[in-house]
């Protein structure tokens, strides 16, 4: 996810303490540092608590919203420390509890008490303690003059100071040192991870993916986009690993659900982990990104998720294990899809072209960053990387997370060698049996599919040597090459792999990775002679911008660290027509109706009569008289935001953020105040399901719904 020179920081300072830019309702804001006039904004739109309440205060806001695994966000939403999160983001707990006969994620789930609550694997959420801006630290310390090298040893040479420093006073904490600003500042962040977590609730699959890849990125949306989930903790209250002796974690602040609801213009903001945005890239790397990194994904996750979809439909048991995978292929191959779509809609290159021509013209004038800023050189940079960066592509969608054999014989070179150091010939490496994983037929058939892909796109000479065998053992047939792999290889096996006896360095899987790990070292090397120029230019478009808009606040591009980000309740034009800002139970059904014909939109038929009552009691708008389901604000959201808190002016919860639409996919380079929108689950919706469909008044009681 994701240096400041003197006049940088300059040009910062002076930023942060001007006066709001016109489109208000853009920005990730962080919070510990967040900029007077903006707050200010927030409350002018009707945020109604102290600036403290953000940030400063024990138990503040910033207290109950956590980093989600590392790759959503959550609310914690009890004093028993319930965390809700997306139904996708729990989408790989649900399903790895899942089985033919207890299939969770087709069924949902319902723990009826703690015990019933199920561990989970390799997840945790992470609380942020502390944010500080480090960048006079790294001034000081001569980091501006250090080399690439340089600058990663000091930088983790000072993270793990840092990290010492905090576990001297609490031994749970460490701490992120990331990049602001394109590398402009540097800050560091304190946090504490909980890692017993456990799952309490899921509704079916066919709600929490309503709509499935129909509607994804759309709207009107109706999907209750929800998961449940506890933090567990030692008897202390602290961070422990799984134990049976934990016990639920007790929060310094957790955050009240409004049954309240909100209407047309009511002030609305999310706080949470976005992933990764780049505003600040230039028109060139906009081009890049469409072009040699879009393309190219749109094209190999089509073909994958083809043949995975076929398997899928054929068998339940196959259906269960790639539910995740596919979802997970399936979600940035249409956001890709829809950023080209809007770069191309909306001009965006031309846009940022003609930006660029107007800051050249400032820079002539103010002989700014004259000598390290250089259009005609980062125009050139590009143009060398542009096949580069399309190759490099091609060969990450090919060969990561593609194939298990892929998979593993990448993970050869990282695996810990067990046995005794003074007896090699007794050294080994073993796999775990992940067999309950993964589908022989399907594996093997996108490997096959891929690898005849690949030899099509990409120039000849990034074509690894196993392709020279594919020709001449079998007569250029990937599929044939694939079944030798499959059948020769100890890669797919289980038992103990001795790697200081001669079979191994003959293994054909062994040959296969150090063929493709040879590739993969030719194209580093050739995009690190350029990238570093590259991203050196970039850094000081990003000054330069902030020097001549420095009477404007300007927010850092995601990074995947705390966000807070402000604006109102309401809809946009969509297709020239009002789009409503909310769904109802009566839109589900509609939609229900068409379940014959759209596989989406098919739900079990309690589901559809629950949804079809004409009265749904304290969960109906009080306004409206209708159960709402899900809505649109002009939040800034992105990836990583999934899952995040959606608090009304008095910081109460109001829903879940899901999902951008698609008229606005081009946001994660360019926010369009009159088309991004934000789409949040009701929480209303929430609750309606676990009680009148999972019957979980213990839940409720918790939350303090009565």
């Amino acid at each position: 996810m994701k240096l400041l020179s003197k006049s940088g920081t300059a040009a910062l300072i002076l930023c942060l303490s001007a006066v709001l830019p016109a489109h208000a309702d853009e920005g990730m804001w962080t919070l510990y540092n967040l900029p007077q006039p903006v707050f200010e904004q927030m409350q002018a739109e009707g945020f109604l608590l102290p600036y403290s309440a953000l940030y400063s205060d024990k138990g503040a806001l910033k207290d109950c919203v956590v980093n989600f695994s590392g790759y959503c966000s959550g609310v914690v939403v009890s004093p028993d420390g319930l965390v809700f999160t997306n139904h996708h983001c729990g989408f790989e707990a649900i399903r790895s509890h899942s089985t033919v006969e207890h299939d969770y994620m087709l069924n949902g789930f319902v723990a009826k008490s703690y015990d019933e609550e199920l561990p989970n694997e390799n997840m945790f959420v992470s609380f942020m303690k502390k944010q500080e801006d480090i960048t006079p630290r790294l001034k000081a310390d001569g980091f501006e003059s250090m080399d690439v090298a340089q600058k990663d040893k000091y930088l983790d040479s000072l993270e793990n100071h840092l990290t010492d420093s905090v576990r001297r006073i609490d031994s749970t904490l460490h701490v992120n040192i990331d990049p602001f600003y394109e590398g402009n500042r540097y800050y560091a962040t304190t946090y504490q991870d909980f890692t017993d977590l456990r799952l309490v609730f899921a509704v079916p699959k066919s709600m929490g993916k309503f709509g499935g890849e129909t509607d994804n990125w759309m709207w009107p949306r109706q999907t209750c986009d929800f998961s449940v989930f506890r933090i567990y903790a030692g008897k202390d209250n602290r961070p422990a690993a799984y134990s049976k002796d934990n016990v639920p974690y007790h929060p310094e602040r957790w955050a009240q659900v409004s049954m309240e609801g909100y209407k047309d213009g009511d002030y609305a903001m999310t706080i949470g982990y976005p992933g990764s945005t780049s505003r600040y890239l230039s028109s060139y790397g906009i081009r890049e990104r469409r072009d040699a990194e879009n393309e190219p994904r749109i094209q190999v996750r089509g073909i994958k998720q083809e043949i995975m979809a076929r398997h899928m439909k054929a068998s339940e048991a196959v259906r269960i294990k790639y539910d995740s995978k596919y979802a997970q292929s399936a979600n940035y191959w249409k956001n890709s899809i829809g950023m080209n779509k809007c770069i191309d809609s909306i001009g965006l290159i031309a846009q940022k072209q003609a930006y660029e021509a107007r800051l050249r013209q400032w820079q002539k004038s103010t002989g700014y960053l004259k000598g390290k800023l250089d259009f005609d050189k980062m125009a050139e940079l590009y143009q060398h990387r542009f096949n580069l960066m399309k190759d490099y592509t091609y060969f990450v969608e090919t060969f990561y997370r593609s194939s298990e054999f892929s998979t593993r014989a990448f993970r050869l070179n990282r695996m810990e060698i067990h046995g005794k150091k003074e007896e090699p010939k007794k050294e080994y490496i073993q796999f775990e049996d992940n067999s309950k994983e993964w589908d022989a037929a399907l594996d093997k058939e996108v490997f096959a599919a891929l690898l005849e892909n690949y030899r099509r796109k990409v120039d000849s000479k990034f074509l690894p040597d196993f392709y020279k065998s594919i020709d001449t053992q079998f007569g250029g047939d990937c599929a044939r090459y694939v079944d030798y792999l499959y059948k020769k290889s100890f890669l797919l096996s289980s038992k103990p792999i001795y790697v200081n006896r001669p079979y191994y360095q003959k293994d054909p899987g062994v040959i296969y990775g150090l063929d493709l790990l040879g590739v993969l070292s030719d194209l580093r090397t050739e995009l690190s002679a350029c990238s570093d120029s590259i991203n050196d230019q970039e850094r000081y478009l990003c000054d330069a911008k902030i020097r001549m808009e420095q009477d404007q606040p300007h927010y850092s591009d995601a990074n995947f660290t705390m966000r807070l980000s402000y604006g109102q309740v309401g809809g946009f034009l969509l297709g020239g027509e009002p789009s409503g800002y909310y769904t109802d139970a009566a839109s589900i059904v509609a939609k229900m109706e068409r379940g014959s014909q759209i596989a989406d939109y098919q739900a079990e038929p309690v589901m559809r009569q629950l949804l079809s009552a004409t009265d749904f009691g304290r969960y109906q708008d009080k306004t409206t008289g209708k159960l709402q389901l899900c809505f649109l604000t002009n939040n800034d959201i992105t990836g990583g935001n999934s899952g995040s808190p959606m608090f009304d002016g008095k910081g109460r919860l109001i829903g879940l953020a899901f999902d951008g639409n698609w008229d606005s996919l081009s946001s994660d380079i360019n926010f369009d105040r009159k088309l991004a929108r934000c789409i949040g689950v009701d929480i209303r919706y929430v609750l309606f399901l676990m009680d009148k469909w999972g019957h979980a008044d213990r839940l409720l009681k918790e939350l303090g719904v009565n």
